[in-house]
């Protein structure tokens, strides 16, 4: 059941579901709540409270925000932390690994943990030599024509990028939903917005987090020439022993829709951990 939260400049949906340690799942842009339908259930059966969120802008969120940065959206988790009765682990795709990043380095008594799925919270550079890698040069055209032109069927074609070989099992619905939703008025805008904002605010908060950090990344994430080096690097700046990378072989840039019970596992190995026990 969708509950709203209204927070400084709009209203948040999100949905709760299970009991126990609280988990908060925030999504990429251009996408909703739904990304984590496969997740939520085993995290849910593993003895985990999930509130699963919805972007400013996007899903069942209100759409019109005065900002878009990955501070804003880290405000936005936080405030769902405190009104759900946190403290929680967040976990963070895309846009939301680095305001997962931010929220924690703010309110270290508010985030237990953090993982970050194909996260972007380093400011992005692109060198001549990383258009040599066809997978990259294919994601990152399809990714800037959508942002630049606000075209659907080109943020779709770039989903079928971003999903290399295997496809969940509802993908036609997948599609169909996500089409359906960046056709209501704002939700495209919403997407283009984030797009421009660049993940320096997060990358210099990186040396600021107090608690453990995994980053899991797909071996074939069109999002970057080389995902392991981007992974790596967000491990090498975080304060020394709390971060972690795990690879996902044949993962694009949603591991967590690709091989949902490979990330879980993940996650709830980290979660389970001594040093990041929920």
């Amino acid at each position: 059941m969708t509950e709203y939260l209204a927070v400084d400049g709009g209203t948040i949906a999100y949905e709760v579901t299970g009991s126990g340690p609280l988990v908060v799942l925030a999504h990429g842009m251009g996408d909703s709540r739904a990304a984590y339908r496969f997740t939520v259930p085993s995290l849910v059966a593993a003895g985990y409270r999930v509130a699963a969120v919805d972007l400013r802008g996007c899903g069942e969120s209100s759409v019109d925000w005065p900002e878009w940065s990955r501070t804003a959206i880290a405000g936005d988790l936080l405030a769902v932390i405190r009104h759900l009765g946190g403290p929680a682990v967040i976990v963070g795709h895309s846009i939301s690994g680095g305001a997962a990043t931010i929220a924690a380095a703010r309110e270290p008594s508010l985030v237990t943990a953090v993982v970050e799925l194909g996260p972007f919270t380093r400011k992005q550079s692109i060198r001549l030599g990383d258009l040599r890698v066809r997978r990259f040069r294919r994601g990152i055209l399809r990714l800037l024509g959508a942002g630049v032109l606000g075209s659907v069927p080109l943020w779709r074609s770039y989903l079928d990028v971003a999903y290399p070989g295997v496809k969940p099992a509802d993908w036609t619905e997948r599609l169909g939903r996500v089409d359906s939703l960046m056709r209501e008025p704002g939700r495209m805008k919403a997407m283009q917005a984030m797009g421009r904002s660049a993940p320096v605010d997060a990358g210099a908060q990186l040396g600021n987090v107090r608690c453990p950090v995994l980053v899991v990344m797909g071996t074939l994430d069109p999002d970057w020439a080389d995902p392991h080096a981007e992974g790596s690097a967000i491990v090498d700046a975080l304060p020394s022993g709390l971060g972690r990378l795990e690879m996902i072989e044949g993962a694009g840039h949603y591991p967590h829709d690709q091989y949902p019970d490979q990330v879980v596992s993940l996650i709830l190995g980290f979660l389970r951990s001594d040093a990041a026990r929920a």
